[in-house]
């Protein structure tokens, strides 16, 4: 069934201060790339949490998926997706939900929770985990995508509302004991250095559309062929995924 703006699901609505979105809808090489490392561990009833203009359900929903909830706890996000799936842009298993994970029923209801992008927003990260495997079915997925390494955290992290980068040892350092730890990785190597240089060099608090371009044009295809030669260990996003235990 295809959900509509009009009758969207609300139950609590939270402005979101970033407006990376637009700017970062244009990173398609990137979308692609880490697509092709997400897609083998989704699948089954799927939410995806704060799935803010719907761009990465495009790029991760396949339509097969049984259901895709998303959660957009701002309503004027959530309202775009719907207008989305009403359109024809996004498949027509994705409803809407103005709402946090929190706001979902208790108890297992999904084989696949996603933050892609989302976990660094959240100021109770650890609880937040916990919540998510707690929404699992036995031998489900929870599956997060965040900005890696603190020392690269910019005015553009705390501009759209970052509280942190990760590491693999603090992303590893939320598995609940509900949970196990599958994969754990880096993302990106080469764009490891374009973050480094801002850091170091313009400290932006906003990139600008040119520099997204060349990032994703000239770098995230040279990353896609060297991060398998250094196996994963090293660059500017990591990746987990837990599975919740049978």
């Amino acid at each position: 069934m295809t959900a509509s703006a009009s009758n969207t699901a609300s139950s609590e609505s939270l402005d979101y201060i970033g407006d990376e979105l637009e700017l970062f809808k244009h990173a398609t090489n990137w979308k692609s790339y880490f697509a092709s490392k997400l897609k083998p561990s989704i699948g089954g009833d799927v939410a995806e949490v704060g799935a803010g203009l719907g761009g990465t359900t495009a790029t991760l929903c396949s339509g097969d998926e049984p259901t895709w909830l998303c959660l957009e706890p701002d309503s004027n996000l959530a309202d775009q997706i719907s207008k989305k799936v009403d359109d024809g842009q996004l498949p027509g298993n994705v409803s809407v939900r103005a709402a946090t994970l929190a706001a979902t029923e208790p108890g297992p209801r999904f084989d696949t929770i996603l933050y892609v992008d989302v976990l660094e927003h959240i100021e109770a990260d650890a609880a937040e985990v916990a919540l998510a495997v707690d929404r699992l079915k036995p031998g489900g997925k929870l599956v997060v995508l965040s900005p890696a390494h603190q020392a690269l955290f910019s005015p553009f992290d705390a501009r759209i509302g970052h509280f942190r980068r990760y590491s693999k040892s603090s992303l590893s350092a939320l598995t609940p004991p509900t949970a196990t730890l599958d994969r754990l990785f880096y993302l990106d190597s080469i764009g490891l250095l374009a973050s480094a240089a801002n850091k170091v060099l313009l400290n932006q608090a906003e990139p600008k559309l040119s520099q997204i371009q060349v990032w994703d044009k000239a770098m995230v295809p040279v990353s896609r062929v060297v991060d398998p030669l250094i196996f994963g260990s090293l660059g500017k996003t990591v990746v987990a995924v837990w599975t919740k235990p049978n």
